[in-house]
């Protein structure tokens, strides 16, 4: 869904004749309620059951496919995507947690590894799919497509998942600390969005303040939505969570300049573009599963800290491209990262879910996902950043490839040494067993 979307966009921009910030909203707004959402629906699986949850969540990400199929407005087409991000919230919050409940320690990587390959087995397909659905049969056939799988997903879970999981019942739900939390996230992820000017600068600073208030809230109730004791007291969480953060960040927006550059510079189709960057979601996909099993035997950190690496070394030599670069380095490349990438997802969620009680899988699961999420506003807000001090608010005409060229260097200059420093965060974790 996620992927297949951006292909649509363009078309959707028609339809609607609608401007660049309002198209973007289409994305940004499914991403942000995902984000707000996460957290607080987790909290939610453990108090009342993590499979209830699920069921509802694909529901409600079922109805807003069936509403953004049916949207006639640019403004209707916004407001499913919210409702899409709310279920997605739902979904993302309790998957992973429930893999978690089911299987034991010394498969629990195996399964998680299935469980992420799974993940970029459908971003790969996504672009490729989404481009042959909206150039034949439009943008709402995306969405209508999901109705159907959102159905059978639907009756799969309810006849064949059986069973509840609900470990914290005896707890009560933390609305004001949900409230906040949702408050601080909307201030710091639309103000990052919108820097470098000062209402972006200005909205950031709200959004720290209201971090600070949350932490203060978390603290003193007795029941918090984000309980502060797994950060202050188990390393392992807090390195692997800051590892994820750091992950994403400087990783999520490396197809995005790959592409403008694969069509800008060395003038591919879009279809050509995705083909080619299909290949390192393609190894990572193959790869998970076996990167999962081998944290079941080596001790996650080694292995997510070997991955980390691995694609330290892919962003430097990324930094290196230039207008006369060859094809088959940036391929070699992307295969490069989408070994490290495999290498570092499957164990890094290992050591997150093996290192909290039965009773935090939603919460854990639900801040993995809002690292996630978190991670990919960050990585393309620094594009935006970077864009925006070289390039200006122009487009990427000839005249301007030479200035897009550099900015792609300064951004992936950074990215690396996000990523570098994100080894550190990795190794620091400890050991879970």
């Amino acid at each position: 869904m996620g992927s297949a979307v951006n292909l649509a966009l363009p078309s959707i921009s028609i339809e609607f004749a609608v401007d660049a910030v309002t198209l973007s909203w289409i994305n940004t707004s499914y991403l942000l309620a995902a984000a707000v959402f996460l957290v607080p629906l987790g909290r939610l699986a453990d108090l009342h059951g993590r499979r209830r949850v699920f069921v509802y969540g694909l529901i409600i990400f079922t109805v807003s496919c069936l509403l953004s199929a049916l949207s006639f407005s640019a403004f209707l087409l916004i407001f499913s995507r919210i409702l899409q991000g709310i279920g997605g919230a739902m979904i993302f919050s309790t998957g992973t947690a429930i893999l978690t409940s089911v299987f034991p320690v010394d498969t629990r990587g195996r399964a998680l590894g299935i469980n992420v390959a799974s993940v970029y087995s459908a971003l790969s397909l996504g672009p490729i799919l989404g481009g042959f659905l909206t150039q034949h049969f439009g943008w709402r056939s995306i969405f209508l497509i999901v109705i159907v799988l959102g159905l059978i997903t639907i009756a799969v879970t309810i006849r064949k998942l059986s069973g509840e999981w609900i470990e914290a019942v005896s707890e009560k739900f933390d609305y004001v600390g949900s409230i906040i939390y949702g408050l601080t996230l909307t201030l710091l992820i639309y103000g990052f969005s919108t820097l470098p000017h000062v209402s972006g600068v200005i909205l950031v600073l709200m959004g720290i303040l209201a971090l600070l208030t949350f932490f203060i809230w978390e603290s003193r109730t007795s029941n918090p939505v984000l309980n502060l004791s797994l950060f202050k007291e188990n390393v392992t969480f807090t390195f692997s969570n800051l590892a994820a953060l750091i992950n994403y960040s400087a990783t999520f927006a490396i197809s995005f300049l790959l592409s403008l550059y694969l069509q800008y510079i060395k003038g591919f189709s879009p279809q050509n573009a995705g083909l080619i960057l299909v290949c390192q979601p393609a190894v990572q996909a193959i790869l998970s599963p076996f990167a999962g099993r081998l944290s079941d035997k080596v001790e996650p950190r080694i292995v997510a800290s070997t991955g980390m690496l691995i694609i330290t070394i892919g962003l430097i030599l990324l930094t290196f491209i230039r207008e006369y670069t060859s094809l088959n380095f940036i391929v070699l490349t992307l295969l490069l990262l989408g070994f490290g990438f495999a290498l570092f997802s499957s164990p890094n969620t290992n050591a997150i879910m093996s290192s909290v009680d039965k009773r935090f899988y939603g919460v854990a699961s639900a801040m993995l996902a809002s690292m996630r999420l978190i991670g990919q506003t960050l990585s393309m807000g620094i594009v935006a950043l970077i864009f925006a001090l070289y390039i200006g608010r122009t487009q990427i005409t000839p005249k301007y490839y030479p200035v897009f060229l550099e900015s792609m260097e300064a951004t992936l200059t950074i990215f690396s040494i996000l990523c570098f420093i994100g080894i550190f965060a990795s190794l620091a974790r400890g050991k879970i067993r």
